[in-house]
């Protein structure tokens, strides 16, 4: 399985969740095998300073993940990122070590948008930063 989180600088499993991951600096990619951390890999985020909605789901796609996790995520990323089939997890912080640890062991929030966004395509108007629930 590969995990893509949002982060805030370069250090590997080190580094620390982003509470915004559409507007992070850099995604780590995790290649986990059951509970064992098999690569990691560090990836700029090439829509850091700006994007349109669905660009960064698209990016995360274009990567291979399986997961997104992050410490919030707005409604219309989540809809774009379960078009293309990756799960999503919100309410990570800490380092990307702890947010895999949290994740494995179910601890961290599946993320879904409302019902109304994905059988009516309607969007809130909510960004892609946006964590209002």
């Amino acid at each position: 399985m590969r995990i893509a989180i949002s982060v805030e600088d370069d250090n590997g499993l080190d580094s620390v969740i982003s509470h915004h991951f559409g507007r992070c600096p850099y995604f780590v990619l995790v290649d986990v095998d059951g509970e064992e951390i098999r690569e990691v890999q560090m990836i700029d985020n090439p829509y850091y300073a700006q994007h349109q909605p669905g660009m960064v789901p698209g990016y995360i796609n274009s990567q291979h993940a399986d997961v997104m996790i992050s410490g919030g995520m707005g409604r219309r990323a989540i809809a774009f990122f379960q078009e293309y089939g990756i799960n999503t997890a919100t309410g990570a912080s800490g380092t990307v070590k702890a947010a895999i640890d949290d994740f494995l062991r179910g601890n961290l929030s599946t993320a879904e948008p409302c019902r109304e966004s994905i059988k009516h395509a309607h969007h809130h108007d909510h960004d892609e930063g946006d964590t209002r629930e």
